[in-house]
């Protein structure tokens, strides 16, 4: 499912137009990058859990000539997914 496809199912499940379900959308998508920056974690109800990491530097490969490159640390988002959507997967 792409942006406009979600916007779309969004606009019909809250009977709401597509401008409005696009804002709600993007507010989501903000808040939720500010949150994370600032360290915290977003629940998503009867989704899961978003939180941040950390991924510790690391040697890598360039593919191309294979010549060893080092791989800075870096933060990254997680997504911990709730027991009943894993349920509802399977």
């Amino acid at each position: 499912m792409n942006k406009a496809e979600l916007i779309n199912a969004i606009a019909n499940a809250s009977d709401s137009t597509k401008a409005q379900a696009e804002k709600m959308l993007n507010a989501l998508g903000d808040i939720t990058t500010q949150q994370l920056k600032a360290g915290g974690e977003v629940t998503l109800p009867a989704l899961g859990k978003l939180t941040t990491g950390e991924r510790a530097a690391r040697t890598g490969r360039n593919p191309q000539t294979g010549a060893a490159i080092e791989i800075p640390a870096a933060k990254v988002a997680k997504f911990k997914a709730l027991k009943s959507l894993k349920d509802a997967l399977n």
